[in-house]
Order: C-alpha cells, then sequence, then structure tokens
C-alpha cells in the first residue's frame, strides 16, 4: 500500500530491536569474558544473533520501500539520517587524526626540552625527537621496529585502487539515473572487487609489518597510531564493500528507479567518506 506523501509514517510493531539488543549484548559481553580467558562461545552467539538481525531487519525495510509504503518525509528522514551518521564518522576519525597531531607536533617536541621540559636530556639523553619514534631509548617492552612503513609500496597501490572504486561507484550513479541497468551491475561489481582488493592489500602490508618490520601494536606510540588510523579504516572499508555488494545483488534483482534510489546513495556517500579519509591516512600517515 503506498503511503500518503502527506501523512506521517509510522513503521508497525518489530522485534528486531529487541533481538538486536540481545545480540550485542552477547556479543560485547562475550567478546569482555573471551579477554579474560573464557571460551568464544558466547561471543559467537552474540554475533550469530546479530547477523539474524540484520538481514532481518534491512529485509523489512527492503520490503517495505519496494512496497511503495516510503513517502517524501520518509525519503528526507533517511537522508538527514546518513548524513548525521557520516558527520558521527568523521568526529569518529577526527579524534584519531587529533591523538596523531599530538603526539607529533605537541608530546614530541614537549620530550625534546620545548615548553617547561628540562627533563628529558637527563632521563633519555639519546631522545630523538623525530617522527616515526622508532629510535625508542629505554625502550624494554616495546617491540622496536627496525623501519617505518613505507608510502611508496603497497599504501600507493591501495591509494590508485581505492580513487579507482570511486570513480566506478560514480559510474554506476551515473548508469542508474540514465537507467542503464548492465552498466550499473557492471560500475558496481568493479567497485565492490576493487574494495575487497583493497583490504587483501592491507592484510598483506600488515604481514610484512608484524613478520619483517617488527612493526606491531606493541611498537610504542608510532605502532599504536598506525594500526588504530589504518585498522580503523580497513574496517570501514569492509563495512562500505558489504553495503555495496547488497546494492549489487537488488540491482540484479530489479530494485532502484532512476528517481528513486536512495539507497544505492547512502551506501555511495559512505564509500566516498571511505576515499576521503584514505587519502588524508595516506597523507598524514604514510608520507609525512
Amino acid at each position: 500500500m503506498t503511503q500518503s506523501t502527506d501523512s506521517y509514517y509510522l513503521p508497525e510493531p518489530s522485534h528486531w530491536p529487541l533481538v538486536g539488543s540481545v545480540g550485542l549484548f552477547l556479543l560485547l559481553g562475550g567478546f569482555a569474558n573471551y579477554l579474560h580467558g573464557s571460551s568464544m562461545v558466547t561471543m559467537l552467539i552474540g554475533f550469530a544473533i546479530v547477523l539474524v538481525m540484520l538481514f532481518g531487519w534491512f529485509g523489512t525495510v527492503i520490503a517495505e520501500s519496494e512496497n511503495g509504503q516510503y513517502n517524501k518525509q520518509v525519503d528526507i528522514s533517511f537522508r538527514w539520517g546518513m548524513s548525521w551518521f557520516i558527520f558521527s564518522e568523521v568526529m569518529f576519525f577526527a579524534a584519531f587524526f587529533g591523538a596523531l597531531y599530538y603526539v607529533r607536533m605537541i608530546s614530541i617536541p614537549w620530550l625534546d626540552g620545548a615548553g617547561n621540559n628540562v627533563h628529558t636530556a637527563t632521563l633519555w639523553p639519546d631522545f630523538e625527537a623525530a617522527w616515526p619514534l622508532i629510535n625508542m631509548p629505554n625502550a624494554e617492552g616495546f617491540d622496536v621496529p627496525n623501519q617505518p612503513m613505507g608510502a611508496w609500496g603497497l599504501p600507493a597501490i591501495n591509494t590508485l585502487i581505492l580513487l579507482t572504486s570511486g570513480a566506478t561507484v560514480t559510474w554506476a550513479h551515473h548508469a542508474l539515473k540514465d537507467d542503464n541497468r548492465k552498466q550499473l551491475i557492471m560500475g558496481l561489481f568493479a567497485t565492490v572487487a576493487l574494495g575487497f582488493l583493497f583490504v587483501g592489500l592491507q592484510a598483506v602490508e600488515y604481514y610484512e609489518a608484524y613478520h619483517h618490520m617488527n612493526l606491531t601494536l606493541e611498537s610504542g606510540v608510532y605502532g599504536s597510531t598506525f594500526f588504530m588510523l589504518t585498522g580503523f579504516h580497513g574496517l570501514h572499508v569492509c563495512i562500505g564493500a558489504i553495503m555495496l555488494t547488497v546494492m549489487m545483488f537488488r540491482s540484479m534483482s530489479g530494485h532502484f528507479t532512476p528517481t528513486k534510489h536512495f539507497a544505492f546513495e547512502a551506501a555511495a556517500w559512505y564509500w566516498h567518506f571511505v576515499d576521503v579519509v584514505w587519502l588524508g591516512l595516506f597523507i598524514f600517515v604514510y608520507i609525512l
């Protein structure tokens, strides 16, 4: 039944929020117990419940959309919701970039004697105020890396891959607006393939860092900031690639029209956000 254009949409009562709450409780509680030596059973059960919730809840929303139950007001609501979600993700990464800025521009100069610090020369006479911090004095307990992560190997290749994926998702969007479903599917397939290729190459990079460069999460502030920023970005690439995979299968099923396709637009917005964050990472983590 099509929703009136001027009425306020009220969804039917749903059990999915309760299912999701139970799943998240078991997932996070089980993970906390696993960190303290318990088995992974509770965590895996919670993860399975969350997956069921995602499939069920999003399936319900898709069915409501395809049945014409959403009006212009709902579309505006979805757009605002996605905008605020991406804004929250911007703040999420801003905090991590802020931590990197604080370490490099404030902490390291202070340790080198800037400001009111007069004790470094006594406590750590061999301290070098240079980033990345791979020559750490008195570094017992740390995996001191033997070299920093270079920018012009896999990171540069991954940059090209992610920028290309931004172009292919734009190609898919224009194909959708032109009602060219074949090119829409091709563009989405290329974007998803490039996204998962990016994640695969990042896994190779992490293997090289751990096994050949001694760069790990235990490698002082350089290791922690490197893996914190690149790891969370890799997680967001995975999420974005999964979102676009769903859009690809929906497109193959005949969903979306040139004038009604916000679900696709939301995923494309998210993917472009991931692209922009990576450019910042490539410049401030790898190059500078």
